[in-house]
């Protein structure tokens, strides 16, 4: 009697958790409203690497609360479904697109959950609502303990070797991850990565994709000689290695980067500006097409430099389009083409009154305007 009555305390003082993909400490003791310590005091025996689906102790210190989480989620299973069923922390280079596909939702979904994405944008660190009908079917049946909802990872792996001068800043960088998740990923580089050092890195699957697109790119780049045809007129003394795709279907792509882009409506005007605290006209297009390794030159002026002009009629989709406002000889303010229906080009642009925003060439201000179109994705 005495043992099983120990058995029985200890269970309903602590909380089993199972460990998923990219948790940590912090984030366990945080969805539990716990302290570290607490945790860590818990379990003694516990690596300081957190190994994926093993399980820990959590001090169950509001009882209540973890009574009602269960109720909630068993009202979910098995009967209407929640109007949330969990969070989602943002990561730095996130998207409203690539969490959508992550957890299965549309983008509309998320922005009905958490409206003040509407008005703000995603901020690195900020916890956003998910629609519960997307995660229900994750929890297997009403008489599990919901703690740990998984939601199956469309996360590919690749291999990346490092070479000399790189540093773990420029390569996480370049995967749009952080330090830190490259060094949890890559347990062994916590000091200097060596050179030759082959790191495994996941990433989701179209940013996987986002990255072999340009890496095919720059090889063709290497072995083809970029034709007068393909860069525009007006531009000569522009290099010629700009990160320009020209051939290929990139109609997957396009529709992520104007999702990318469209998701900053809202954002207000800042000159020079290439984040969320603002941005200016060809900010706004340096950092879209950036966060899918497409690099492009930092103003306006050099972006219309680039890719081939087209007719306005033939305008498509990504391609950018270019103006002069307030009277000026030269091309100072871009936008990108969302659609071109019946002569009315649709462009996604930050204006210095109203930050970024989609416009028309219907309107007279840039009827006026207009300067060209140029196409850098075929």
């Amino acid at each position: 009697m005495f043992f099983f009555s120990v058995g029985a305390f200890a269970q309903d003082n602590f909380i089993k958790h199972k460990i998923s993909k990219g948790e940590n400490l912090s984030v366990i003791a945080k969805k539990y409203g716990v302290k570290v310590k607490d945790i860590a005091d818990a379990n003694p025996n516990a690596p300081k690497v957190l190994k994926l689906n093993s399980t820990l102790l959590i001090p169950n210190k509001n009882k209540s609360t973890a009574k009602a989480k269960v109720k909630n989620e068993e009202v979910a299973v098995n009967d209407t479904p929640l109007n949330t069923s969990g969070t989602h922390e943002v990561a730095s280079k996130e998207t409203l697109w690539g969490i959508s596909k992550k957890y299965k939702v549309s983008i509309e979904d998320l922005k009905k959950a958490n409206p003040s994405l509407e008005t703000e944008g995603l901020k690195i660190g900020q916890q956003i609502n998910i629609p519960s009908n997307n995660i229900a079917s994750n929890i297997s049946s009403p008489s599990e303990t919901p703690v740990a909802s998984e939601v199956v990872s469309t996360d590919v792996e690749l291999i990346r070797e490092v070479k000399p001068k790189e540093t773990k800043y420029g390569i996480s960088k370049e995967y749009g991850i952080t330090v830190a998740e490259l060094e949890r990923q890559n347990p062994s580089i916590k000091g200097k990565v060596p050179v030759g050092y082959l790191l495994k890195i996941r990433v989701p699957k179209e940013k996987a994709d986002a990255i072999q697109a340009a890496k095919t790119l720059q090889e063709a780049n290497v072995q083809a000689n970029v034709s007068s045809g393909q860069i525009a007129e007006t531009a000569p003394e522009i290099k010629r290695d700009s990160t320009v795709v020209r051939t290929g279907d990139y109609s997957g792509l396009i529709d992520q980067i104007i999702a990318s882009a469209t998701e900053n409506i809202g954002i207000r005007y800042r000159s020079g500006g290439t984040t969320k605290a603002g941005f200016d006209c060809s900010g706004l297009m340096f950092c879209t097409f950036g966060n899918f390794d497409i690099k492009l030159p930092r103003s306006s002026i050099e972006q219309s430099r680039i890719g081939t002009k087209v007719a306005s009629e033939e305008a498509q989709k990504g391609d950018l389009i270019f103006f002069r406002t307030n009277g000026r000889r030269h091309i100072n303010h871009v936008g990108m083409v969302v659609e071109n229906v019946d002569g009315e080009i649709k462009f996604v642009h930050s204006s210095t009154h109203g930050g970024v925003m989609i416009s028309s060439t219907k309107e007279p201000y840039y009827t006026r305007a207009f300067s060209q179109v140029n196409r850098v994705l075929n």
